[in-house]
């Protein structure tokens, strides 16, 4: 009798704690995100029409000269297999890659003024990296600009408001968010 009471304690004490804290406590956290909902529903990016394009935490490549292209993704920008090539930078795998990109983009840019910044020639950790450099973004205005015709100085008011400060002006570097940069692009 007294395993039987005991049994039947442990049953209620499950239940209470399932709907406690597998429904309750999900729902409360839930609700509370939702004071932040563009982070708690995963910075989807929109369109005007409201169809969702992307998420400004994950990096896309986009095809063609009248985009800005993101950095190198040794992962194919697919969100499954985030993860960087673990080559060390003075492989010749690595040279190698870096030889390739350089002669792709130079071939793509033709009019490109300085040198290519770092970031266009080496993946991100990550391979999801949604941010380039303002030199980046800068370096590619004169392809965007001959595809779309469009004026740079247009193109340069765009990366400015896609630019996405250092935090504390300190903690990192500024960064172009190139997914809403070019979904600011297919507005114009």
């Amino acid at each position: 009798m007294a395993a039987l009471r005991q049994l039947w304690a442990a049953v209620r004490l499950l239940l209470v704690m399932t709907v406690l804290l597998g429904l309750g406590y999900p729902a409360v956290i839930t609700l509370a995100a939702q004071a932040f909902p563009t982070q708690a529903n995963g910075s989807l990016l929109k369109t005007a029409d409201g169809r969702v394009v992307g998420s400004a935490l994950i990096g896309q490549q986009f095809e063609g000269p009248q985009w800005f292209q993101s950095r190198p993704s040794t992962s194919d920008y697919a969100g499954t297999t985030s993860g960087g090539s673990n080559l060390s930078p003075v492989s010749a795998a690595a040279t190698e890659a870096i030889a390739e990109r350089r002669a792709a983009l130079v071939a793509a840019n033709p009019n490109a003024v300085g040198p290519i910044p770092d970031d266009a020639l080496t993946a991100s950790a990550s391979g999801l990296d949604p941010h380039i450099s303002p030199a980046y973004a800068r370096w590619q205005v004169p392809r965007v600009a001959a595809a779309r015709q469009l004026s740079a100085t247009a193109l340069e008011q765009l990366i400015g408001a896609a630019t996405e400060r250092a935090p504390l002006g300190f903690l990192g570097q500024d960064g172009v968010n190139v997914a809403k940069l070019n979904l600011m692009l297919a507005t114009q």
